[in-house]
């Protein structure tokens, strides 16, 4: 990522990956110029206002000063991936209360061991990963569950990653809303809470923390 301060304190930001650019500013004029510059040493085309980006769709109602995220084209082939359909029953939770994740769990037997290794749990976990990082922030602590046993996992931790799955399953158009700021407080507000006797392991603390900034009451 490139950005820059243009003089009155105006900023434009240039995102670059493999061969998809985007750019962004408040002054339309400012990304022409930027676009002139830019063509002048490299081939490129402009293909308008983005709508995708890495399995994004980019949504604008510039009337409500509305921008959303979502990943409908992308969610669904993770899904169909994992033999994970419409026909599958949802569930409302990332993960229930009765997964009792830890180490014991893993591969005690030989049919045990040869079962996981047709089990593609390391691709799951980060397919996962990758939708929590974009759009799907609720799968935070259940991403910190599973990635602890990808070394060496067992049954019991493949049925909470399908449990998982089956949440998405539920929400393949749920995705992320960032909304203008009107008020001008620009606020930032804070909420933390521990577990400590999640951790069936070591039994350390696991901490959770959200931050709001200019939520609107």
């Amino acid at each position: 990522m490139y950005y820059n301060k243009l003089s009155g304190g105006e900023y434009i930001y240039l995102l670059l990956y493999v061969d998809d650019m985007h750019i962004a500013s408040k002054n339309r004029s400012t990304i022409d110029k930027l676009k002139k510059d830019v063509s002048s040493e490299f081939e490129m085309k402009d293909l308008g206002e983005a709508k995708k980006v890495l399995g994004m769709e980019i949504a604008r109602n510039r009337r409500s000063g509305k921008v959303s995220l979502t990943q409908k084209g992308y969610l669904p082939k993770v899904l169909q991936m994992f033999n994970i359909n419409g026909d599958t029953k949802s569930v409302s939770t990332p993960l229930a209360l009765h997964f009792k994740l830890k180490a014991t769990m893993s591969p005690t037997t030989v049919e045990e061991r040869e079962y996981m290794t047709r089990e593609m749990y390391t691709s799951v976990v980060g397919s996962l990963m990758y939708a929590m990082v974009c759009t799907k922030p609720d799968l935070s602590q259940v991403i910190s569950m599973i990635s602890r046993y990808m070394h060496d996992p067992g049954k019991g931790h493949w049925e909470a990653i399908k449990w998982a799955l089956r949440y998405i399953n539920g929400i393949i158009d749920v995705g992320l809303v960032f909304e203008k700021d009107s008020t001008g407080k620009h606020e930032c507000i804070g909420y933390v809470d521990s577990d400590y006797v999640g951790d069936l392991d070591k039994r350390r603390p696991t901490t959770g923390y959200v931050f709001t900034l200019s939520k609107h009451r």
